[in-house]
């Protein structure tokens, strides 16, 4: 009766031997075990080979969560549904990277980039309806400056998660704060951020480029961990700062460069056979900040209140400039043209005793009388 128990084990529906076990009495609880239905078992089963076997299964189990926990969570936080609303060439930009991380991007813009989304790995979507009723986990705001407004009026936000995160890369911070908080729910996470590269001066990575954010409203901080997680781990310099910090900032670094850019470009620069390395670095401006669209620059101006203060200062700099230099000529002329024997002129006004306009004149016009 025993080997004929033995033989009628089934083994797919415990695969190793875990019944817990009462050491006193030697049987097995029928609550946690089928085995528990077979008479007999607990007399034909040894202990040392039940808790042998247990220790197996314990092991592999303890060994293989310690192998893969890291990985797990790794899989966990990269994998977000990004809906990213704006998908021109900047848009574009970023979705190669969160494809390449394993993330599932959705897309939407007014012109159809349908093409560049299927060649990326992304899917286009022509309606923002359609979009916005595939839930994603985050929607990132990725427009011009200037058209932001009227693309986020736009959107369908009843059809969303009420708990969506969104985001933007907008160039300029305390602006898109202010319409993500005025036009979403109270609901809704915000996030505001600016990635301090482009396409142009990425080309080789994104390792060591700032990387500003401001967790301006969260409640699910697993999910604008793991957004933020997306340029750590491209190895960005990760920035937290205050919108408003940021503009301040911004008007200089960023909107002083444009400027200048700007300017040089406008003086049509070419390389020559002699350019200095100097030179070459002003060329390079041209093309980085030209590259870029006019509207980016015109809302670099627009919407950052600090804009006009640095063009005032940049003028006043030029200004000062251009009169230390005329002024420094004006020098040279004057001695050019009165300092004749090496010693200057006596001023008729200053070193003569000269009370009446006629007396000016005839000094001018020279003394007859004398």
């Amino acid at each position: 009766m025993a080997n004929s128990a033995r033989l009628r084990l089934p083994h797919s529906s415990c695969g190793r031997l875990l019944a817990p076990i009462n050491t006193q009495s030697r049987t097995v609880t029928a609550s946690k075990c089928p085995w528990r239905l077979l008479p007999g078992v607990a007399a034909i089963l040894p202990r040392r080979l039940r808790a042998t076997d247990a220790a197996r299964q314990l092991d592999h189990i303890e060994s293989s969560s310690s192998r893969g926990v890291e990985e797990e969570e790794e899989e966990h936080h990269q994998r977000l549904r990004i809906a990213i609303v704006g998908f021109g060439n900047y848009g574009q930009f970023l979705a190669r990277t969160f494809v390449r991380q394993g993330h599932t991007v959705l897309a939407h813009s007014r012109s159809d980039h349908s093409a560049a989304a299927s060649s990326i790995g992304a899917t286009f979507f022509p309606d923002p309806r359609d979009l916005c009723e595939c839930h994603p986990d985050v929607v990132l705001l990725a427009t011009s400056i200037l058209s932001a407004e009227d693309v986020m009026l736009s959107l369908p936000l009843h059809r969303l998660r009420r708990d969506t995160l969104f985001a933007d890369v907008l160039s300029v911070k305390e602006f898109p704060k202010k319409l993500l908080l005025d036009h979403l729910p109270r609901d809704f996470d915000i996030v505001c951020t600016h990635p301090m590269f482009g396409p142009e001066s990425a080309r080789d990575g994104w390792a060591g480029l700032p990387f500003v954010f401001d967790k301006v409203r969260v409640g699910n901080c697993a999910r604008a961990q793991a957004f933020l997680d997306i340029f750590a781990r491209e190895g960005c310099r990760m920035v937290e700062m205050p919108c408003a910090e940021h503009d301040e900032h911004a008007a200089e670094t960023q909107f002083l460069t444009h400027t200048v850019g700007r300017m040089l470009a406008m003086m049509e620069l070419k390389e020559t056979p002699i350019s200095t390395k100097g030179y070459e670095t002003l060329l390079r401006l041209v093309d980085n900040t030209c590259s870029d669209s006019f509207d980016l620059y015109n809302g670099l101006f627009m919407y950052n209140k600090n804009a006009t203060e640095l063009l005032n200062r940049l003028e006043w700099a030029m200004d000062s400039v251009k009169r230390k230099l005329f002024d420094g000529l004006h020098d040279v002329l004057r001695k050019q043209l009165f300092d004749f024997d090496g010693s200057p002129l006596p001023d008729p006004i200053v070193d003569g005793d000269l009370d009446t306009d006629d007396d000016v004149r005839a000094a001018l016009d020279g003394d007859e009388s004398g």
